[in-house]
């Protein structure tokens, strides 16, 4: 299954926003429609946002578009995940970007697989894996960091369990991840996002891995629930990990000073197309949230499992 997908000089994407309940196509020609994607969420995950904007800044060239004014709208789509600067800076900065866009498409399939090939030797046969929001082949180009993980272990035949955050308010967990995992006949269980701690304090989870959209000095970025994960995981000795490519690293940056992007309230006040709180209520609703590095047990890569930077 491709999320993504160039086809005749068009973008294919998997509308994220049907799943489950439909498989739907969205095809962007322009790459305000590639904006639109991403700031709608038709497309999201850290790896393939970075790869839909590398195709954006390709219809940019191909279209005879301003291509420094396009880099600046596609980077301001969403200002959290690093990969999308990263992507577009790297398109921006190559000879022929509609080639640059291939090549980190192929490259996204390829580090993927060898974060599966890495991250599976931290899954014991019989452990209950829990996971946070979906990092897995619908927030890359294929396969996944942390779900292809989980699918590595599984092709190895260890008998493993998962347990999915639902992932409020927007429910990646339960729409999506529990939905990849049905499809490759991975036991797998829903669970609300307040229910981890208590799970742990049964001992009924092993290890926890998850994504990650921003990797920096100091901590991790990732989808809002995170930190109280890694908290809950900590106390009870469970094992954090987090699987991203090379590519969400920013290095020479605080965690610290991270934009946390703040989304629509009404993605809290209202669930299934209902309202669940009373009209006018003021809302909060960060999309993100840090996890300090003393909380993380390894980071998994391309190259390898390291410690938190």
């Amino acid at each position: 299954m491709k999320t993504i997908e160039w086809e005749n000089n068009k973008l294919k994407l998997i509308n994220q926003t049907k799943i489950p309940d439909e498989l739907e196509y969205v095809y962007c020609d322009n790459y305000n429609e590639v904006i639109v994607a991403i700031k709608d969420m038709i497309v999201r995950g850290a790896p393939a946002i970075g790869v839909a904007a590398s195709f954006g800044m390709a219809l940019a060239y191909l279209n005879g578009e301003d291509m420094g004014r396009a880099a600046e709208e596609i980077k301001s789509a969403r200002p959290t995940a690093i990969n999308l600067f990263w992507a577009v800076d790297r398109v921006l900065n190559s000879d022929n970007p509609l080639e640059e866009a291939l090549k980190m498409y192929c490259e996204d399939m390829d580090t993927n697989r060898a974060i599966g090939k890495y991250g599976c030797e931290i899954i014991d046969d019989g452990d209950t894996v829990l996971t946070h929001c979906n990092a897995g082949a619908l927030a890359c180009v294929d396969y996944g960091t942390a779900l292809g993980v989980i699918r590595a272990a599984h092709s190895q035949s260890k008998n493993i369990n998962v347990i999915c955050d639902e992932t409020r308010p927007r429910g990646q967990g339960a729409r999506l991840s529990v939905w990849e995992l049905q499809q490759d006949n991975i036991p797998v269980k829903l669970i609300p996002d307040v229910a981890s701690g208590f799970l742990m304090s049964q001992g009924k989870i092993d290890k926890v891995v998850i994504g990650a959209d921003r990797i920096a000095k100091g901590g991790v970025v990732n989808k809002i629930g995170s930190f109280m994960v890694a908290m809950a995981a900590k106390q009870h000795d469970v094992p954090f990990y987090v699987a991203a490519p090379l590519s969400t690293f920013d290095k020479d940056a605080s965690i610290f000073d991270t934009v946390i992007e703040e989304r629509d309230g009404d993605e809290v006040r209202y669930y299934g197309g209902a309202r669940i709180c009373p009209e006018g209520t003021e809302v909060i609703n960060p999309a993100f949230d840090i996890t300090p590095s003393e909380f993380i047990t390894g980071i998994i890569t391309e190259n390898g499992i390291i410690d938190p930077i």
